[in-house]
């Protein structure tokens, strides 16, 4: 694992980037977003805006123009985040693809020390870097805190924040894997991620060089949807691992099902005590009844791995 001080990465070693950014709107956060990757200082990046089917696909092409007046903008129907990240890419020119959302945020030095790492570590598919979680008006909720994984059982584990915001992918391998399923519409970076993670090591950069926002809007509100999505996918992954033979794939993947059951827990309450505050209490009740169908078992998993923390 390729991990250590920020490097830079040697004047022969500057591969296009490919920066895709979807919406399907102009957010209230688009220019904050594009300006963010507009102000990189690695010197080689194209970028490409997918609007998926905006209502006004002009105020798309005005805000794009004022932010980043070179970048490409490709307009298509209405298809899910998922294929219009496969729209971008295909036609994208770099070597390395990032996949930025309209909401979220990088720092200067993030495409520049990811490269760096990648050149330095040919055989990688991909490499991931330190997140922050910040909230509406960019204020910090959570400091990185992602680590090294040792190989694809660490990932398949979901050991650690790999996310797609966070990801540089070697497009050869994007391009081996198939890219995102158009069919997903949830938790298809999860997808993406251990479909790569068979095929080489991720690297990891340990500077916190990108920031997720986190708003009503984002996916990660809609925990049941989500919960549902992340064990349909694990559990797709599973199967192929047993249809395979491959032991000790399988017993991470059920490790990561039984952390989604944790979060699917976790999200529950969350919200229940939300619905609660104001009132709804029938909502709070049916959120901690959908967790108790959804992993019955889960709290006693939690309790378990807690306990193991306190003795580790």
């Amino acid at each position: 694992m390729v991990t250590g001080e920020p490097v830079s990465p040697p004047a022969s070693a500057t591969p296009l980037v490919s920066v895709v950014v979807a919406t399907n709107r102009v957010s209230p956060f688009l220019a904050e977003a594009l300006a963010s990757v507009a102000a990189q200082t690695y010197p080689r990046v194209e970028i490409i805006v997918v609007d998926d089917g905006s209502p006004d696909p002009d105020a798309v092409e005005a805000a794009v123009a004022a932010e980043t007046p070179s970048a490409r903008v490709l307009h298509q129907a209405p298809s899910g985040v998922s294929a219009a990240r496969n729209s971008g890419a295909a036609s994208a020119k770099g070597e390395l693809l990032v996949f930025f959302d309209d909401d979220d945020l990088n720092h200067a030095e993030r495409l520049a020390q990811q490269v760096a790492r990648l050149t330095a570590a040919p055989a990688a598919v991909a490499c991931y870097c330190g997140m922050r979680t910040i909230d509406i008006g960019g204020r910090v909720l959570v400091e990185a805190d992602q680590t090294a994984v040792r190989d694809r059982l660490d990932v398949a584990r979901r050991r650690t924040g790999i996310l797609l915001g966070n990801l540089m992918i070697r497009r050869a391998d994007f391009d081996a894997v198939g890219g995102f399923d158009p069919g997903l519409r949830l938790a298809e970076d999860l997808d993406l991620i251990l479909s790569l993670s068979e095929r080489g090591e991720f690297v990891f950069a340990p500077e916190a060089l990108f920031d997720y926002r986190l708003h009503g809007a984002n996916n990660t509100s809609r925990h049941r949807e989500l919960a549902r999505s992340i064990d349909d996918i694990v559990r797709a992954h599973l199967a192929a691992a047993q249809r395979g033979g491959d032991a000790d794939l399988v017993a991470a993947h059920r490790e990561s099902l039984r952390a989604n059951g944790r979060f699917a827990w976790w999200g529950a309450l969350r919200h229940a005590r939300g619905e609660t505050k104001a009132g709804r209490i029938r909502s709070a009740a049916s959120d901690v009844l959908w967790a108790l169908r959804f992993a019955p078992l889960a709290p006693v998993d939690a309790v378990v791995q807690r306990v193991r923390r306190r003795r580790g």
